[in-house]
């Protein structure tokens, strides 16, 4: 795994016909939300893009692979557009200037993962609640192990991919070892995970 910061010319070469992947955390604007949070959503997704340009001299990303994403081309870009427009508006620059968007979810796997997940967010038994996530365990498993999958089939030799999905889903992966894993990550990220650990902390009080 490589820090940004380290990266420097002279060493861009030792980067050189290896497949990279600069995974970009996936952080949705929620249109209701206080302004402050869409500030800092904002900020974040210009600070990835700046950051993305720094990055892309160690290889420029042919493949841009993203979460909940299950079809490709225009298809793929009005699903996106849908759920996160400011995702949307990065990867579409790229399309345009030649990247491909190649899908890595499975549609029935991916929509039993989100239904089982939703069920144990309402779900008050104990008894219930453990069924249920056996249900969602077994889901989430069969979605990481189709996302390592096709990620690692969609980057070839020499390929640099961009990934955009959430941190919490990422760290569960078991990506192939040759794989160069690049975290975009600026500090407005931490300012965005601050700011919702602050509002969750309000609200247990």
């Amino acid at each position: 795994m490589v820090e940004l910061g380290k990266i420097q010319r002279p060493e861009v070469e030792s980067f050189s016909g290896k497949r990279k992947l600069y995974f970009v955390p996936n952080v949705y604007p929620v249109r209701d939300a206080e302004e402050e949070y869409n500030n800092l959503v904002n900020r974040f997704w210009e600070d990835v893009e700046k950051q993305l340009e720094r990055l892309e001299i160690a290889g420029r990303a042919s493949k841009i692979l993203c979460e909940s994403i299950y079809g490709d081309g225009e298809e793929a870009l009005n699903i996106l557009n849908r759920i996160n427009e400011r995702a949307h508006s990065l990867v579409k620059k790229r399309v345009e200037q030649g990247a491909v968007i190649q899908p890595i979810e499975d549609r029935d796997i991916l929509n039993a993962y989100i239904d089982w997940r939703n069920c144990l967010a309402i779900v008050r038994s104990r008894e219930v609640s453990d069924k249920i996530y056996e249900f969602y365990k077994e889901a989430l498993d069969r979605r990481l192990k189709h996302l390592q999958n096709a990620i690692d089939s969609n980057i070839s030799a020499g390929e640099a991919a961009i990934l955009i999905m959430e941190d919490d889903v990422r760290v569960k992966l078991q990506l192939s070892k040759d794989i160069e894993l690049f975290l975009v990550m600026p500090p407005s990220y931490d300012d965005i995970m601050r700011w919702l650990r602050d509002r969750l902390t309000g609200l247990k009080r």
